[in-house]
């Protein structure tokens, strides 16, 4: 995995494609993707529609970086895991730490990614940009999942783990979208997680019988 540190360059366009996304995300939010224009977006971000257009091709691949930041952030921690933690352990850990609100920019993030969620259900184009986030993170993760798993690790179980611990962020941040008050318990993102890694993970085994 690369670790070099992002360029002030390339932090600066992450900054402002996650402003721009957060701007969609509030106005999908409260009137729906199809009410909405890039203009519009681009009018609430501060910003020129060229400018919008430079970074993404649709209104919707707009919030795909408010999607993207917290699964980052996961595989950074995960990575960061001592060697002698058990996987699963170490997955269900990280879990509990990104989709636990520990202020009240957490806990805004978490309700903007849900409010995201819920505009999609009427919404294919945001659907698919749901679908495609949880791939290409799936597919990240794996590369964390077999460093720690280490070099005798069966390669098919790994990419169920891989498999299993995105399926369970994403069928818990849905789960929780069909409530009434999704966050009326903030705790209940983390524990449908936890419970639906568990559930998923149980009988993978990474090393092979000797």
């Amino acid at each position: 995995m690369d670790s070099t540190p992002p360029s002030l360059t390339q932090r600066r366009k992450a900054a402002t494609q996650l402003e721009i996304a957060q701007a969609a995300a509030r106005l999908f939010t409260v009137r729906g993707a199809d009410a909405v224009t890039a203009e519009e977006i681009a009018r609430e971000a501060g910003i020129a529609v060229r400018t919008f257009y430079r970074y993404f091709r649709t209104k919707e691949d707009a919030v795909e970086p408010l999607l993207t930041v917290g699964a980052g952030h996961w595989r950074d921690l995960l990575a960061a895991s001592e060697p002698q933690e058990d996987l699963v352990d170490a997955l269900e850990r990280t879990i509990v730490e990104v989709l636990t609100p520990r202020n009240d920019d957490d806990l805004e993030s978490l309700r903007w990614t849900l409010g995201l969620l819920r505009a999609a259900l009427d919404d294919p184009a945001l659907q698919i940009v749901w679908h495609r986030v949880n791939g290409e993170s799936e597919t990240q993760l794996r590369a964390v999942v077999d460093s720690l798993a280490g070099p005798d690790a069966d390669p098919f179980a790994v990419r169920l783990i891989a498999a299993a611990a995105t399926d369970a962020m994403r069928v818990a941040l849905e789960a929780c979208v069909a409530l009434e008050d999704p966050l009326a318990d903030p705790g209940m993102p983390a524990a449908l997680a936890t419970r639906a890694l568990r559930t998923l993970t149980s009988g993978v085994q990474l090393l092979p019988d000797a």
